[in-house]
């Protein structure tokens, strides 16, 4: 099915999270009646795309009918991605290999994200533990693509993008461990900022990683979204070795300096998405940037190995502490293949580890160099178009499956090693009417520069929606 979205004359409307906060201020439309519409959008859209992990619909309902909390975004419905713990929903991490128990308390970022408003209407499906970039559980099932349901809706965010994308709600809960924000956002033609390390908090044992790979962040339809996210929550926390986002509303002014890469690492981008790549490029020259060609990314050819083996840490310490941190009910044999292959090549090369890490440190040294010469690099979000359900099985061989991960994989997990920010702008569209990002990314933070240079782009571009489609 094609164009599979819930748009229609109810109290969403095509609003945005900023227009519907809007409204519920100035009483145009009451809490209540955006949950009940939220809701019946979820209900209608869900049997296609399978995005949802958990419904709250009652606790909203509930939620709806109190006065109203505060916040920029209060009464604005929303989803929390399946991997961030909110008292009282369970936290399943896109797997079934333990029973599903409630969370006890709100997490450090879940009470950041739920702190400005938003209602949030339950949990969102994502690929078991984030390891691949589509999700296709054996048994949960496949989220599918609301611009083309034959297709990935990308991942790990996979049902977060796909309800905001179809408009069951304008702003939902993201998190970015190798581009987890961002490769969804291409996918469904969506806003997707991944921030800089230490932006927002993040959770639990990740903080204690030995390079922090992972950053909270959300997907939302609009740039102005996207900035009061951002602005809202530097107010509640602020980091104070980042420069401040601020308050963006507008375009930027300053004109940049942009190094365009269409090469990753592992190979050229294909030629559908470099074509799309060449022409955002002169759209930028168009406005005024200085836009140069640069043949190879600012990283060694060790990279995609190193991060892949470093990535593969993640999924040996979910497997050997599961039983501790999910409970006796967790059984490794329910994992997909994907997970398992990741924890058989980190217990293999475990001893490879301190010098894989050393590396990975060193790349920030490299990328802070390289821009001391440009204001921000543009570059596909991925290197093709979303590829059909099936072609990222979980259930399918390791080693194919982390082939075609790194093949189509290749641009986003460096901003992931270095902390820099990176967003994914929905400036493109393949030959079959699939989204295609490109993605954006600047020194440590300098998320106010991509967010006043997106504002320019949406602009001077404004992207396709998906209720303007045949149905």
């Amino acid at each position: 099915m094609r164009h599979v979205h819930a748009f229609g004359d109810d109290a969403l409307g095509d609003l945005d999270a900023v227009g519907l906060a809007d409204a519920i201020t100035s009483g145009k439309v009451s809490r209540s009646e955006v949950v009940e519409a939220a809701i019946a959008r979820t209900e209608a859209v869900n049997p296609a795309l399978n995005g949802l992990a958990y419904q709250a619909f009652d606790r909203a309902r509930a939620e709806a009918a109190q006065p109203p909390k505060p916040g920029f975004f209060s009464g604005v419905p929303t989803f929390v991605k399946d991997n961030v713990e909110v008292a009282g929903m369970p936290t399943m991490h896109g797997t079934d290999a333990w029973l599903p128990r409630p969370a006890r308390a709100d997490s450090d970022f879940a009470r950041l994200y739920l702190f400005s408003g938003l209602a949030p209407l339950g949990k969102t499906q994502m690929s078991e533990f984030g390891f691949s970039a589509s999700a296709e559980h054996p048994r949960l099932g496949p989220v599918r693509n609301p611009w083309n349901t034959d297709y990935t809706a990308g991942a790990s965010s996979s049902g977060s993008g796909a309800f905001v994308a179809a408009g069951v709600v304008p702003i939902a809960h993201a998190n970015d461990g190798g581009g987890s924000i961002r490769i969804p956002a291409s996918c469904n033609g969506l806003v997707g900022l991944k921030p800089s390390r230490g932006r927002l908090p993040v959770d639990g044992e990740l903080r204690r990683l030995p390079v922090g790979i992972v950053a909270n962040g959300m997907l939302s339809r609009s740039v102005r979204d996207t900035a009061a996210f951002y602005r809202e929550a530097e107010r509640v926390r602020r980091h104070s070795a980042l420069p401040p986002v601020g308050d963006i509303r507008h375009p930027a002014t300053q004109r940049l300096k942009i190094a365009v890469i269409t090469r990753s690492v592992q190979r050229e981008c294909g030629a559908e998405v470099r074509d799309l790549t060449l022409k955002s490029a002169a759209l930028l020259e168009e406005l005024g940037h200085r836009v140069e060609h640069v043949e190879n990314p600012p990283v060694p050819t060790s990279f995609i190995a190193d991060f892949v083996l470093y990535w593969s840490l993640l999924s040996l310490l979910q497997v050997r502490t599961g039983r501790h941190f999910f409970g006796a009910s967790f059984d490794r044999a329910r994992l997909d293949n994907l997970t398992l292959g990741l924890y058989r090549h980190a217990s293999r090369n475990l001893h490879r580890m301190p010098l894989v890490i050393m590396r990975l440190r060193a790349m920030r040294r490299r990328t802070a160099q390289f821009f001391r010469t440009y204001d921000a690099v543009l570059t596909p979000t991925v290197a093709d178009p979303p590829p059909v359900v099936g072609h990222l099985d979980p259930t399918a061989d390791y080693q194919q499956i982390i082939d075609r991960l790194i093949d189509w994989v290749a641009f986003t997990p460096l901003q992931n090693v270095t902390g820099e920010p990176a967003i994914s702008l929905p400036l493109a569209q393949s030959a079959d009417g699939l989204p295609v990002g490109m993605m954006l990314s600047a020194d440590l933070g300098q998320e106010a520069r991509l967010l006043e240079l997106s504002y320019e782009l949406e602009e001077a571009r404004p992207w396709p929606r998906i209720q303007d489609g045949a149905a």
